[in-house]
């Protein structure tokens, strides 16, 4: 029975919706989880202020190591806003400039080459301007001749300082000053009456400073300062400290023995000199950043074992510097802050077992609070702080600290108010690690694995016996469960306990940052860090780049491999190190690959240029290994034994034509089940899937010609199956592809020529999508017909070419770029497959169902019965990626470098995991989950129902007996 063409296309519509909604109301904040992230606060960038000068309510504002600028509430820790001024997630070590003016409802912001201004209360950009070159300092002008204030910026342009004033309030260019000189621009400052650029003076390791003073109204040279002697300052991170907005500003700079601080006002042409403690490892000045405070600033000194500080103060009128007094040496780390109000400056010190307020008038403590962080110690490594005075004798202090753990924690006299995990930010590799078994019960199972069978029976009874002792506990547990099952809630609530459970929603990922730290969270729990460690024990090179991630589940390890070939293996469940191989034992490593071996799947390292160290024998790759060369090409490896050891033979070579370069590859997971090895049409007949396991998907990009090919290519013949170009292509965008069963996608940026229009082209985010069959006609195996096996290696029949796959292929347009695709992934592959992507523009992951996606959809025309009950609808070229597709609903993801999935013991549900500057997990149902009761269906009403009829048999069964009683008497 067929139905009418109208009615199933009908159908199809009502239903799609279902079919791509991506979360339901009652699922989100219940499946999903998300660690709002804004990197590590960086010590120059991270202050309080209060963006409502009429209320004393402060925020807290930083920009992280990551390019993240954010405001926080210091009352909860929550983010209020936060904006991505960078792209660059994995590089670099920070950087960027960020600058509030006291009693202003702005902020001003600078990395790369573009200075930013924002709300301070909303976070939206009020304007940006882009300059050449790099920005090198950014400050705020407290005096000006208007009321307003306005910011000064600091560029390096090759070879050229720039200093420019800019309007805060229009973000115009007031003036400019360039000083082609040849000098490295350091920092600018301003005093109430004029403008101060520092720099470096001379040649590489033999500098002095210059100080060049400009004129506050229109930025000329009034004069040239030369301070010290040259090879005084070798480096720029020489230079300690530039004092801006203050009354006195200064700079300060140590000697190369790191013995003698060297300290200059700006404006006056004199230095001082004053000794550091022995054994000084690193110099902190910390001063206050406001016109009305105090000129008194605070040297913090490092030691290898412990940390001191000075205090000195600044005569207006003769620029003298005195010290005032100093704080005692105590043993391990210090971190000191800066606060002020009015004129009164407080230093604030946080040590690992309290916290200390002092003046910078004397030496008196103000107030002293034992730290109370539980039973670990908290080692703050820098922080801010905020000082309010209660009464003539009465202090209270907050201070948001960054701990070496690289976490960020608030202190408000002694007590930790909230902590923010902020080292789970920029992450580099991640993997799915299942939760280990008991290692009691591993060993039994091994014993009994390893016994005769009547043994093995008796030693199971034994301790199914043993395990009688652990069956009231679970009785009683019981009334809760079913209870819980019955009202729909959670049967037990959030547990620091890792376990199994019987659907496999409990797992673990294992997560490595770009700032070598290792983390545990458990993806049951709603991404709880279970654990975290640094990986200073395989010191590498900064920040840590980690080529691959691997977790052994028979044996609960999880294998880290670095650049610089170090290599960490920890337990899976408790982060506790099993082995450590630190950087330099072995060469550099291009990349690392799972591959089975006679001792199991192991992380086979690869090293520059392809190459691959000799082996053991028991620890060769069984399959072919495709590696990377050096002139850009690939390569095919196979092992062979020689003398014990196995060594690679290359057996073939794939090099792009001359001017294509390699951007993105692509293969199928190790985990891909196939259900069906066919696809059923309308018609009943039968198209066969190209199923070949040793594929891979190669894009390389034409710089000058702006093409993109695919390539196809059989991992183990090297034989190129299909390839395909595409003209007009942005090679500056990113190109990502991903791959499954029978079909791979490529997303990219590039020109399409209307149909409507012949000689329209328009450009666009395009999304190719290509489905492999053994043959063009259907119910046709192709050459290999019934074959069980085939070699990709010889000929098919006759030695005219290797068996290739027929090929369909579509392209769709798409609203907007998406990047780091994945396809989710099911236990036996029998739900149908949908598409993750992260939508940079929109913060967002989005899932795209396959059917959408369908190359086999008709062109031209509406499609016949046989291709509706298929589910094909015409082909329509755009597809629009609605808010309805986004599995984060309503949530903001920063800077997603990979997704990850992996199947669940549920065949309808796949888990999702995304890292980057953020973390996010989920779990999805691409064929809505049809093998588990969802949470609204009313289990109430069922029991209610049941238990009704029963009573309703109970009462209607005697009264239906006595009746049929009284007819038969009355027969």
């Amino acid at each position: 029975m067929h139905l009418p063409t109208q009615t199933l296309s009908l159908a199809v519509l009502l239903a799609l919706p279902a079919a791509v909604r991506a979360v339901f109301k009652d699922e989100a904040g219940h499946i999903d989880y998300h660690h709002e992230l804004l990197g590590v606060p960086q010590r120059e960038t991270t202050f309080f202020h209060r963006p409502r000068p009429q209320e004393k309510a402060s925020l807290l504002y930083t920009l992280s190591d990551l390019g993240v600028l954010g405001a926080v509430n210091p009352g909860n820790g929550g983010i209020v806003w936060r904006q991505l001024l960078s792209q660059n997630i994995t590089g670099g070590d920070g950087g960027g400039h960020l600058r509030a003016g006291e009693d202003e409802t702005w902020l001003a912001s600078a990395l790369g080459s573009e200075v930013h201004a924002w709300d301070a209360i909303s976070g939206r950009n009020v304007w940006t301007l882009d300059f050449e070159g790099r920005v090198k300092d950014l400050e705020i002008m407290e005096m000006t001749e208007g009321d307003r204030k306005d910011v000064l910026a600091l560029h390096e342009e090759d070879g050229t300082t720039v200093a420019r004033r800019i309007h805060g309030v229009e973000g115009c260019v007031v003036w400019e000053f360039r000083g082609v000189t040849g000098d490295v621009p350091l920092q600018v400052s301003t005093n109430v009456e004029k403008v101060f650029v520092v720099t470096l003076h001379g040649s590489l390791l033999s500098y002095n400073l210059k100080v060049i003073v400009l004129d506050t109204l229109t930025g000329r040279k009034l004069d040239e300062i030369i301070l010290g002697t040259k090879g005084e300052v070798q480096k720029p991170e020489d230079v300690q400290f530039v004092g801006a907005n203050s009354a006195a500003p200064v700079v300060a700079w140590t000697d190369n023995t790191m013995t003698k601080l060297k300290v200059n006002v700006l404006g006056s042409k004199s230095r001082q000199e004053f000794p550091l403690v022995e054994d000084a490892v690193g110099v902190e000045v910390h001063a206050p950043h406001t016109v009305r405070s105090s000129p008194h600033f605070l040297v913090h000194t490092r030691t290898k074992k412990g940390s001191k500080a000075d205090v000195y103060h600044v005569d207006l009128k003769s620029s003298a510097i005195t010290k005032a007094y100093d704080l005692p040496l105590l043993q391990g780390g210090s971190a000191f802050s800066t606060s002020s109000s009015a004129a009164n400056v407080y230093f604030t010190r946080v040590t690992a077992d309290e916290v200390i307020v002092t003046s910078s008038v004397s030496h008196g403590i103000l107030g002293r609070w034992t730290l109370k962080t539980g039973a670990e110690k908290v080692h703050a490594v820098h922080g801010v702080s905020e000082v309010i005075k209660k009464s003539e004798d009465n202090y209270a202090v907050r201070s948001a600290i960054v701990t070496d753990d690289d976490d960020w924690t608030q202190i408000v006299n002694g007590d930790v108010s909230w902590t923010r995990p902020e080292g789970l930010s920029g992450a580099v590799a991640a993997t799915w690690a299942e939760i280990p078994e008991s290692e009691d019960l591993a060993k039994t199972l091994e014993a009994e694995a390893h016994t005769d069978p009547w043994s093995a029976f008796a030693h199971r009874v034994t301790r199914h016996i043993d395990e009688l002792q652990y069956l009231p506990a679970w009785l009683q547990t019981i009334p809760t469960r079913l209870v819980a099952s019955i009202i729909g809630s959670e049967t037990l609530g959030a547990s620091d306990k890792l376990t199994r459970d019987s659907f496999g929603f409990n797992k673990l990922v294992v997560l490595a940052t770009k700032r070598g730290k290792l983390y545990g969270l458990d993806a049951g729990n709603h991404g709880r860090i279970v654990w975290s460690k640094s990986a200073n024990e395989t010191p590498g090179g900064r920040p840590w780049n980690v080529k691959a991630i691997h977790a052994d589940d028979a044996n609960g390890l999880v294998t880290v491999r670095g650049a610089d070939g170090e290599v960490i293996i920890v337990k899976s469940d408790t982060g506790k190190t099993v082995e450590v191989i630190p950087a330099g034992l072995f060469p550099p490593v291009q990349s690392a690959v799972v591959v089975d071996s006679d001792a199991g799947p192991w992380l086979l390292p690869i090293n520059e240029g392809g190459k691959v160290p000799e082996i053991q024998h028991s620890f060769a790759p069984k399959q072919t290994v495709v590696t990377r060369t050096s002139d850009g090409g690939i390569r095919g490896v196979k092992f062979v034994p020689k003398d014990g050891q196995a060594v690679e033979v290359p057996t073939w070579f794939f090099n792009p034509p001359a001017g294509q370069k390699i951007v993105a590859t692509a293969s199928r997971s190790k985990h891909d089940p196939i259900a069906s090895i066919g696809r059923v049409l309308g018609d009943r007949t039968v198209k066969y899937k190209y199923l070949n396991p040793n594929t891979l998907v190669v894009a390389a990009i034409d710089e000058q010609a702006n093409t993109l090919t695919v390539y196809l290519l059989d991992t183990v013949s090297g034989q190129i199956l299909t390839s395909s170009t595409y003209e007009g292509v942005d090679p500056t965008k990113d190109i990502t592809c991903a791959m499954a069963e029978n079909w791979f996608v490529c997303s990219f940026f590039g020109q399409y020529k209307l149909r409507e229009a012949q000689s329209q082209y328009l450009k666009g985010y395009q999304i190719v999508v290509t489905d492999l069959y053994e043959s063009d006609n259907a119910n046709d195996r192709g050459p290999l017909g019934d074959s069980a096996n085939f070699s990709s290696l010889d000929p098919i029949d006759f030695p005219t070419g290797p068996y290739l796959p027929a090929v369909v292929s579509k392209t769709y347009i798409l609203s907007g770029p998406i990047t780091s695709l994945a396809v989710t992934k099911t236990r036996q592959g029998i739900t149908s497959r949908q598409l993750l992507a992260y939508m940079p523009d929109s913060h967002a992951i989005i899932s795209i169902p396959r059917m959408a996606l369908e190359p086999r959809r008709p062109v031209g025309r509406d499609p016949t019965p046989a291709e509706l009950e298929e589910g094909l609808t015409k082909y329509v070229p755009a597809i629009e990626l609605n808010p309805q597709m986004q599995i984060t609903h309503q949530r903001e993801l920063f800077g997603v470098k990979e997704i990850i999935t992996a199947p669940a013991v549920l065949e309808s549900t796949s888990l999702v995991f995304a890292y980057g500057i953020d973390v996010f997990g989920t779990r999805v149902a691409p064929s809505l989950a049809f093998d588990v009761l969802g949470k609204g269906f009313n289990k109430i009403a069922l029991v209610g129902t049941v238990v009704a009829l029963v009573l309703g048999v109970g009462v209607l069964r005697p009264m239906v007996r006595k009746k049929q009683i009284d007819a038969r008497w009355k027969a």
